[in-house]
């Protein structure tokens, strides 16, 4: 189904509830209050339906589809001191964003929706959202008493389906929000990785000669 045909059904709903509306004052104007507690009732349910699939409607928008593994983001880094880089972060669809990083390590975090029954019949694909850019230091001490550099990589929005439903997951059943996360790698001056999200993982995999190395001798110091 697609999410033009969810939001007619959501139209539908909410103006069933207008309908429900209207039919209670008429049965009020009547004297007929049990008809009118029963038309309130069913308005309610209606407007509740139409009014969670408008949400889900606009909140989904700022999300992209995940039908399969797919490449979602480059990052390369310039070192401008020790400890200290440049990170040109690429994403198709915006302009390269400029951050700067400090410490030894980077992690990408994203925002990810899927979907389980009853949510399921309507045929939604998962859906993502790039969240956040983190750097650490390998030294647990240094970690403690360092700064640390974090980067938001979304705007905060309001009516937000991840948000909604880790906050209401009695309202919104059939969503599961959830953090995927890329395991921290190195940074290196001119390395660049490519990152991947598939339906469970994000995966930073080293695209060139020096960010090869720089995991190479990463993985070689912590064994």
């Amino acid at each position: 189904m697609s999410m033009n045909m969810l939001l007619a059904i959501s139209t539908v709903f909410t103006l069933i509830a207008v309908v429900f509306v209207f039919t209670m004052k008429r049965h009020l104007r009547r004297g007929k209050v049990l008809r009118a507690s029963g038309s309130f009732a069913s308005g309610v349910v209606c407007a509740a339906i139409g009014g969670a699939g408008i949400v889900l409607f606009f909140s989904v928008f700022s999300y992209a589809r995940l039908t399969e593994e797919i490449v979602v983001a480059s990052i390369e880094f310039n070192r401008t001191a020790p400890e200290q880089y440049t990170a040109r972060l690429m994403i198709d669809g915006r302009l390269d964003q400029l951050l700067p990083m400090q410490g030894d390590e980077w992690q990408i975090d994203a925002r990810v929706v899927t979907w389980k029954p009853p949510a399921t019949i309507l045929g939604l694909d998962p859906i993502y959202r790039l969240e956040r850019l983190s750097g650490r230091y390998t030294d647990v001490e240094r970690e403690r008493s360092e700064p640390r550099t974090v980067h938001s990589l979304a705007a905060d929005r309001r009516l937000d389906i991840w948000n909604i439903a880790k906050s209401y997951p009695m309202f919104t059943p059939g969503v599961d929000a959830y953090y995927g996360t890329a395991t921290y790698v190195p940074m290196a001056d001119g390395a660049r990785y490519e990152v991947s999200l598939s339906r469970d993982a994000l995966i930073a995999r080293p695209v060139n000669d020096a960010a090869r190395d720089a995991v190479g001798d990463w993985q070689h110091n912590g064994t």
